[in-house]
């Protein structure tokens, strides 16, 4: 830990990554908006279980995000370059094999899928199509996962914004012209997103190109040594669980609410993009956190530690504020700008407040998410989140029969909230492990 722990470098690694992650939910506003423009409930929906589905599909692999993180930090602040660059190599193979396995049986996953999800034959069957496209892209998606949580253990970004602003804002272009000015609809989304996520791969590796020049990322002895891949598995697959479960939770509440009727169904998937906002929002200084509180493990630094948590967790809750007052002053017009469907617009905005509630329900959760990865304690968030899942779906089987939809909501604050409080108790403990 050379450089001084200060506010001005927190802000300096999160600003970046606030305004990267911003344009990802912009993006789901606009897939869900370029088809909101034809009026109708079904194409709405058909995008939204898609992208939830090809989300929580990816997600599984987000441990590989990650856990590059948080040991490519640990391995910086122990100044072990070795391993650093060994870690890039590591997490680029692993992700482009898991996309291409993805690809790969992608007719038993669409199958599983749709198996489980009770949405109505019209929206079923746009929502296939969409996905059979997005697959194609992969192995290029989950690769990305690595790339980026190397950079962000240099505190690298601004690459990151770089990777992301192209990414999404070519997904954006590619938008606007495949669905609104050459009418390809649905299918225009999804060819919009495979053709931006290949191109950010190849961007990633090119801002990553630093690490090509040095020698040590194609030493196969240091990649494949056994013991640091046992521990990089064991880091991850804890991960990996804690986001099954995350994502399991997420998909049961679209399933839940697209029984309520297709017109419920597209209110939620245009609410869910003020909860992804939150979420991308507040992740720039949970994965400030990461870095800093990762680069404090490898250094055994407690003191340094502390205050890489303080100091991250103090801005992560200034953001969850601002985040709160937007939601509550711009709301409505968020949710006019996303589609002309009047249903729609009126039944989102029924269940608005919950958004407004969102994000001071969900910082804590966030913030602690980003101290464990830093701190690679995969376990702890793996058995918080097992007990957050099971009061979750306790939740939802007592308030959504009583409240309908607002249970629904209810249920999923509930979670944010669990996440947070469970996490808090382990915290003292992790602290503790570092000499003082």
């Amino acid at each position: 830990m050379d450089k001084a722990l200060t506010h001005k470098r927190i802000i300096s690694i999160a600003l970046p990554v606030v305004v990267s992650n911003a344009t990802i939910p912009i993006l789901g506003a606009v897939d869900t908006g370029v088809v909101g423009q034809l009026g109708l409930a079904v194409p709405i929906g058909a995008v939204g279980i898609g992208a939830i589905i090809t989300t929580a599909i990816y997600w599984i692999f987000g441990f590989l995000r990650m856990g590059t993180t948080g040991l490519t930090a640990q391995a910086i602040g122990a100044k072990e370059h070795a391993e650093v660059a060994a870690l890039f190599t590591r997490s680029l193979f692993i992700g482009l094999g898991a996309g291409v396995i993805i690809f790969a049986l992608q007719i038993p996953i669409l199958w599983a899928a749709f198996k489980i999800s009770p949405a109505s034959d019209p929206v079923e069957n746009l929502a296939h199509t969409y996905l059979q496209i997005r697959l194609f892209s992969a192995p290029a998606a989950i690769a990305i996962y690595g790339v980026t949580g190397w950079l962000i253990a240099h505190e690298r970004t601004k690459s990151v914004l770089v990777l992301q602003l192209w990414m999404n804002g070519l997904n954006i272009a590619l938008d606007l012209l495949f669905v609104l000015k050459l009418g390809w609809g649905v299918s225009g989304v999804a060819f919009a997103t495979v053709l931006a996520e290949w191109s950010g791969l190849l961007l990633g590796l090119w801002l990553t190109r630093g690490v090509f020049l040095s020698g040590e990322w194609r030493n196969w002895v240091h990649v494949f040594n056994r013991l640091k891949i046992i521990r990089m598995m064991s880091v991850n697959s804890d991960i990996m669980i804690r986001s099954v479960i995350l994502q399991a939770c997420f998909l049961s509440f679209l399933f839940l609410g697209s029984e309520l009727g297709d017109v419920t169904l597209a209110a939620n998937q245009v609410l869910l993009q003020f909860l992804y906002i939150t979420a991308y929002g507040l992740d720039g200084f949970a994965l400030a956190a990461e870095a800093l509180v990762g680069q404090a493990m490898g250094a055994g630094n407690r003191q340094v530690f502390r205050r890489a948590a303080r100091l991250t967790s103090l801005w992560g809750a200034v953001g969850a504020v601002l985040l709160a007052l937007g939601f509550w002053l711009l709301g409505g017009a968020i949710i006019d700008l996303m589609t002309t469907s009047d249903p729609v617009r009126a039944t989102a905005k029924t269940y608005l407040i919950w958004m407004i509630f969102a994000p001071i329900a969900g910082a804590a959760s966030w913030m602690l998410d980003g101290i464990f990865i830093g701190a690679t304690r995969g376990k702890d968030m793996r058995n918080m989140m097992i007990i957050s899942g099971l009061i979750y779906a306790l939740s939802v089987s007592v308030l959504l029969p009583l409240l309908g939809n607002h249970g629904l909501w209810a249920s999923l604050l509930i979670l944010l909230v669990v996440r947070g409080i469970t996490l808090g108790f382990c915290y003292p403990r992790l602290e503790r492990s570092l000499p003082d």
